[in-house]
């Protein structure tokens, strides 16, 4: 497999979008281990090996540990995430498989019990933009560690 072509040269502007909406996510009140925990499950389920390997790494250094990374994928029978955590999760699959039933109305209300208004809208974000980097990492063939 090689890439295709790197996004950030080919389309600049394009590029520049994207970055301004992971500028805009630096100022939300999301800790950096969530981000990164609905950078990588979102990364799992759509396959895009580049972004799992980017945010593993990315959350190794900013304080997570191996074993939460290895049980990320079956977060629901582990008992290391917190409340707060299995809400931002259950978010991020329902979003990423929207076809199947999209964010269902039990998780909005966790949601906005646990976050507010503002603290739901900015995960959405969240979930959708990584949920838009996958697509372009899958579809130009990014290679982990590259």
């Amino acid at each position: 497999m090689t890439t295709r072509f790197l996004m950030n040269e080919t389309e600049p502007g394009a590029y520049a979008a994207m970055l301004g909406l992971e500028k805009y996510l630096a100022t939300t009140g999301i800790a950096p281990l969530h981000h990164e925990l609905i950078r990588i499950r979102a990364s799992q389920i759509n396959g895009c090996a580049f972004c799992v390997n980017k945010h593993s790494i990315d959350a190794l250094n900013s304080g997570e540990t191996t074993q939460r990374l290895l049980l990320l994928p079956v977060w629901r029978e582990s008992p290391q995430f917190t409340e707060e955590e299995r809400i931002i999760l259950a978010m991020t699959e329902e979003i990423t498989l929207i076809s199947e039933k999209g964010l269902t109305d039990e998780t909005y209300e966790k949601a906005l019990a646990t976050f507010g208004l503002n603290g739901t809208a900015q995960l959405i974000m969240a979930v959708n933009i990584i949920n838009a980097w996958d697509r372009i990492g899958i579809t130009t063939r990014r290679i982990p560690g590259q």
